[in-house]
């Protein structure tokens, strides 16, 4: 053991930890989420990117020693390329507006910095966790930056993840497009469309929701870093926003921006709301989705058997051969998760007081438990069940032969009361709606097949 010392007293910290007093104490006080901020590793790496970024402008501004942002910005790397992320151990949710995990980055960095130097952990005599590394900043514009990093860093999979799972649904669209069958609306009989146009729809939903979580990148690009405690810029040197901006622009890759009033930046965290709601969107509406997946193939005797999924698991401890519709459930259960979440993160903006937003936190593990459990709810949708699934054809042309809503197509010809009154004899007497028509001498035979030819009732160019 090693004994550290901070303002409250001294700690014994086990010699292999490289996080320190102030870490060790959080680690106490917040035992309540049992997961630590490793568990999202992007938001470690938004940290180390960060202080390295910081590092660059402190030594370009003459603010700190070349030899130690060197050590600083060598630890820095080894956690950006995936060192050490097991010594992030403070619980996701704490108090102190996310205090306790810049104190933990800020430690761990020092020591791996102490450990590149040939000095012992500890040892912050010659290199200090918050002189040095968190040298020229506050938690209040680390933190917020970071997040935002992180959730641009993960969004990175989860929208590929989206575009192919849209891919997916219009690569059915485009197998199913010569299948005609019923639509419904209010759940009863309406008129044609084609199985290709419905998985066309949901493609179109996806790509839509992929648009709309990417307008937001704008507003994460935005950040904060050189505000310091509440915006003011006390403890940094003019011109070190400027300069730690460029470096962590270089540093990530994304083009990031100075807020141009850092002391409305600071205090107001709306951005992570509007956030949230893109992504409540694209929940929701894929949980709609998930919705009429698991309709079409209800059944498949008793329901509307319109597709079968493929089969994942046995169904039930009871019914021998019962085969439930998992994956969608699964998928519909994140999307109320990502729901609940965003009801969160907006009573968590609500909630900030004056200069400065304590509950960045909870905004920060609820965004990015959305945003990974979403990545991983459109894979499992689309390799565990829409690629596998099929079409019963059968069923179908069954449904749409004996479907009294055809008669829609006929309306312009025969008129509305005479169209409702077949539709009514065609549901009493079970006789299709084309024999009646032809009958009562309205249409001929080829002018009824004519109107009602698939290209026509569904929209769909016809088959080459």
């Amino acid at each position: 053991m090693r004994i550290e010392a901070d303002s409250l007293g001294e700690r014994q910290i086990p010699d292999e930890a490289y996080w320190g007093v102030h870490t060790a104490r959080a680690v106490e006080n917040f035992p309540i989420s049992k997961r630590p901020i490793s568990v999202y590793s992007e938001l470690v790496r938004a940290l180390a990117s960060v202080k390295q970024a910081a590092a660059r402008a402190n030594v370009e501004l003459g603010v700190l020693a070349p030899e130690k942002a060197a050590l600083i910005d060598a630890a820095c790397q080894e956690i950006i390329d995936g060192a050490l992320h097991d010594q992030f151990v403070v619980g996701v949710i704490q108090g102190g507006a996310g205090t306790s995990t810049n104190m933990n980055a800020n430690e761990v960095i020092a020591n791996r910095a102490l450990e590149l130097a040939g000095r012992p952990k500890g040892d912050y005599g010659f290199l200090h966790p918050i002189d040095d590394v968190n040298r020229s900043q506050s938690t209040n514009d680390v933190y917020p930056t970071a997040v935002k990093l992180a959730l641009m860093f993960s969004l990175t999979s989860m929208l590929d993840e989206m575009r192919m799972l849209r891919d997916a649904f219009a690569a059915k669209g485009d197998e199913f497009r010569h299948i005609l069958k019923i639509g419904r609306t209010q759940l009863q009989d309406a008129v044609p469309l084609t199985l290709g146009q419905e998985f066309h729809g949901w493609a179109t939903t996806m790509s839509e929701d992929v648009d709309r979580i990417t307008d937001t990148l704008p507003l994460l690009r935005e950040i904060n870093l050189g505000a310091t405690a509440i915006g003011t810029g006390i403890n940094a040197e003019p011109g070190y926003a400027a300069s730690v901006r460029r470096h962590l622009s270089e540093i990530t890759g994304f083009e990031l921006v100075t807020a141009p009033d850092l002391i409305e930046a600071t205090s107001d965290t709306g951005v992570f709301m509007t956030f949230s709601s893109a992504l409540k969107r694209a929940a929701v509406k894929l949980s709609k989705i998930c919705n009429d997946l698991r309709l079409l193939s209800s059944g498949p005797q008793a329901g509307l058997g319109e597709i079968n999924l493929p089969a994942r698991q046995a169904g039930s401890s009871i019914m021998p051969g019962k085969v439930n519709p998992v994956i969608p459930e699964a998928v519909n259960q994140v999307a109320f998760s990502v729901v609940g979440a965003d009801v969160t993160v907006t009573m968590a903006v609500e909630a900030g007081q004056l200069q400065l937003n304590a509950f960045e936190p909870v905004i920060a593990h609820s965004l990015l438990q959305s945003v990974t459990w979403m990545r991983q709810a459109f894979q499992t949708l689309r390799v565990n069940c829409v690629t596998g699934i099929t079409a019963n054809e059968q069923r179908l042309a069954a449904m749409v032969g004996s479907s009294v809503s055809v008669v829609t197509a006929l309306t312009p010809v025969i008129g509305y009361q005479a169209a409702a009154a077949l539709a009514k004899t065609a549901l009493l007497t079970g006789r299709s709606i084309a024999d009646l028509v032809v009958e009562s001498g309205l249409m001929t035979r080829e002018q009824v097949e004519r109107e009602l030819a698939p290209e026509r009732l569904s929209g769909a160019p016809a088959e080459a």
